[in-house]
């Protein structure tokens, strides 16, 4: 078990750049040190598939360039509010 987990990105939403899926590494850009930046991404429940261009959320942060993304939930979409 990690003691010293970087929860830096934990929480953030992304946006898809290469097609997330099982047994792929995809990316997604993410707010980061106050620009933004490509993480290697997977889905954090090892089944998911999410497209290019999709919102995501991060679950999970592993240093230095690696994050897992689960589906964004409803609330926290931009095109349900209001």
């Amino acid at each position: 078990m990690h003691r010293d987990v970087d929860r830096s990105l934990t929480g953030r939403i992304g946006r898809v750049t290469g097609r997330i899926a099982p047994g792929t590494i995809g990316e997604v850009m993410l707010p980061f040190r106050g620009g933004t930046s490509a993480f290697h991404a997977h889905p954090f429940d090892k089944t998911s598939v999410f497209a290019v261009g999709e919102e995501v959320l991060v679950i999970y942060y592993e240093p230095p360039q690696t994050v897992y993304v689960d589906e964004l939930p409803d609330v926290l979409r931009k095109d349900s509010q209001g």
